[in-house]
């Protein structure tokens, strides 16, 4: 089965989370070439995307750059991804921006959270993905999404139930060592208890209210905040109490999250929270939301907090400093539900329903 794959997400300035799950799904079919031949598309670039988003092969590029890309697709249906990948069985768009096709089309869609709160993405971004979403609602054989909140706001969106397919991405769940964890406490020149955030800094990641919090916490502690800039103000300064460490690499990734003595995710929405799941691998003591896809990602195996009330994120993060020692076991078992192979695995099931 011949499947075009998306991977423009790649090149984009912050490729985040959407990014991580396509190249790991992707690492985990390329195991199954008797299953499924991924030809990777993306649109026009000259250079390839930064190291740590490079696909594990040869990309075909359509004609047109981004943000054309997306116009051309989103509008026209076109270009179509077959002109550059020859004859498929599937195409799958990965991100939310379906591409162009005269074949069956599978669309993941990680989160809708651009319909609740459209004034925490930018104005273009919030216009395109409003658009792609009703042109999936039309297109799309399938909608791949990674958390059952999703597949909620989907149905509560105007799509078919029938037509939406649940796939949990999966977590590295390889254990950082003590001589990693020591070598990013000198690298980082980390306190020796700290609380971690993970993830792109937007307005939706709540780190405003995550720093409030921390102030009012009896115990003060280093908030330490591992991410790349995305857009907006977050209302955070790098100060004594904050600090800002940018975009690590992967190496040091997995180091951070064993030596926090807490891992605080409070974003408002998401659509699943893979920092979640990465941090439980490690066995740090988590803090997220209630009533979003981190709830679930979490399955009971952390401290759940109202994001928008710094008084429960404070007093959830006291509570998982008291319940360290606990939180850890189930915390690690949790993440060993979630693997890319079984992510893979589900995607595949997709593809063999709609080629059908």
């Amino acid at each position: 089965m011949r499947v075009a794959y998306t991977l423009e997400q790649c090149w984009h300035p912050t490729p985040g989370g959407t990014a991580v799950a396509a190249l790991r799904i992707a690492r985990e079919l390329q195991t199954r070439p008797d299953d499924v031949e991924l030809l990777f598309v993306s649109g026009k670039h000259s250079s390839p995307p930064a190291p740590e988003f490079r696909p594990s092969g040869a990309v075909a590029m359509l004609p047109l750059t981004r943000p054309w890309l997306y116009e051309a697709w989103t509008r026209f249906n076109w270009p179509k991804v077959e002109s550059v990948t020859g004859s498929i069985d599937v195409a799958h768009a990965t991100g939310l921006i379906p591409c162009a096709s005269s074949m069956p089309l599978v669309v993941t869609v990680h989160d809708v959270a651009f319909l609740h709160d459209p004034d925490k993405f930018s104005r273009q971004g919030a216009r395109i993905m409003t658009r792609s979403l009703d042109v999936i609602r039309r297109r799309a054989d399938r909608v791949i999404c990674s958390s059952q909140a999703t597949i909620a706001d989907c149905v509560a969106a105007g799509f078919d139930a029938e037509m939406l397919r649940h796939v949990p991405l999966g977590v590295d769940a390889v254990t950082a060592s003590g001589t990693d964890i020591e070598r990013v406490r000198r690298r980082y020149r980390l306190p020796d208890e700290f609380v971690l955030f993970v993830g792109t800094r937007e307005p939706r990641k709540n780190l405003a209210r995550l720093a409030l919090a921390m102030s009012k916490r009896a115990t003060r502690q280093t908030l330490v905040v591992v991410g790349a800039d995305g857009w907006g103000d977050v209302g955070v300064v790098d100060h004594g109490d904050t600090l800002f460490l940018g975009f690590v690499p992967d190496d040091d990734l997995a180091p951070l999250y064993a030596a926090a003595a807490v891992f605080a995710y409070p974003s408002e929405r998401e659509g699943f929270g893979l920092p979640v799941a990465e941090a439980m691998a490690q066995g740090a003591a988590v803090v997220t939301s209630r009533g979003t896809s981190t709830e679930e990602v979490a399955g009971g195996a952390a401290v759940l907090i109202d994001p928008f009330d710094e008084d429960d994120i404070a007093r959830g993060i006291d509570e998982a400093f008291d319940r360290r020692a606990d939180l850890r076991a189930p915390g690690v078992e949790r993440a060993g539900q979630l693997t890319w192979t079984a992510a893979a695995e589900r995607t595949l099931a997709v593809y063999r329903e709609v080629s059908s």
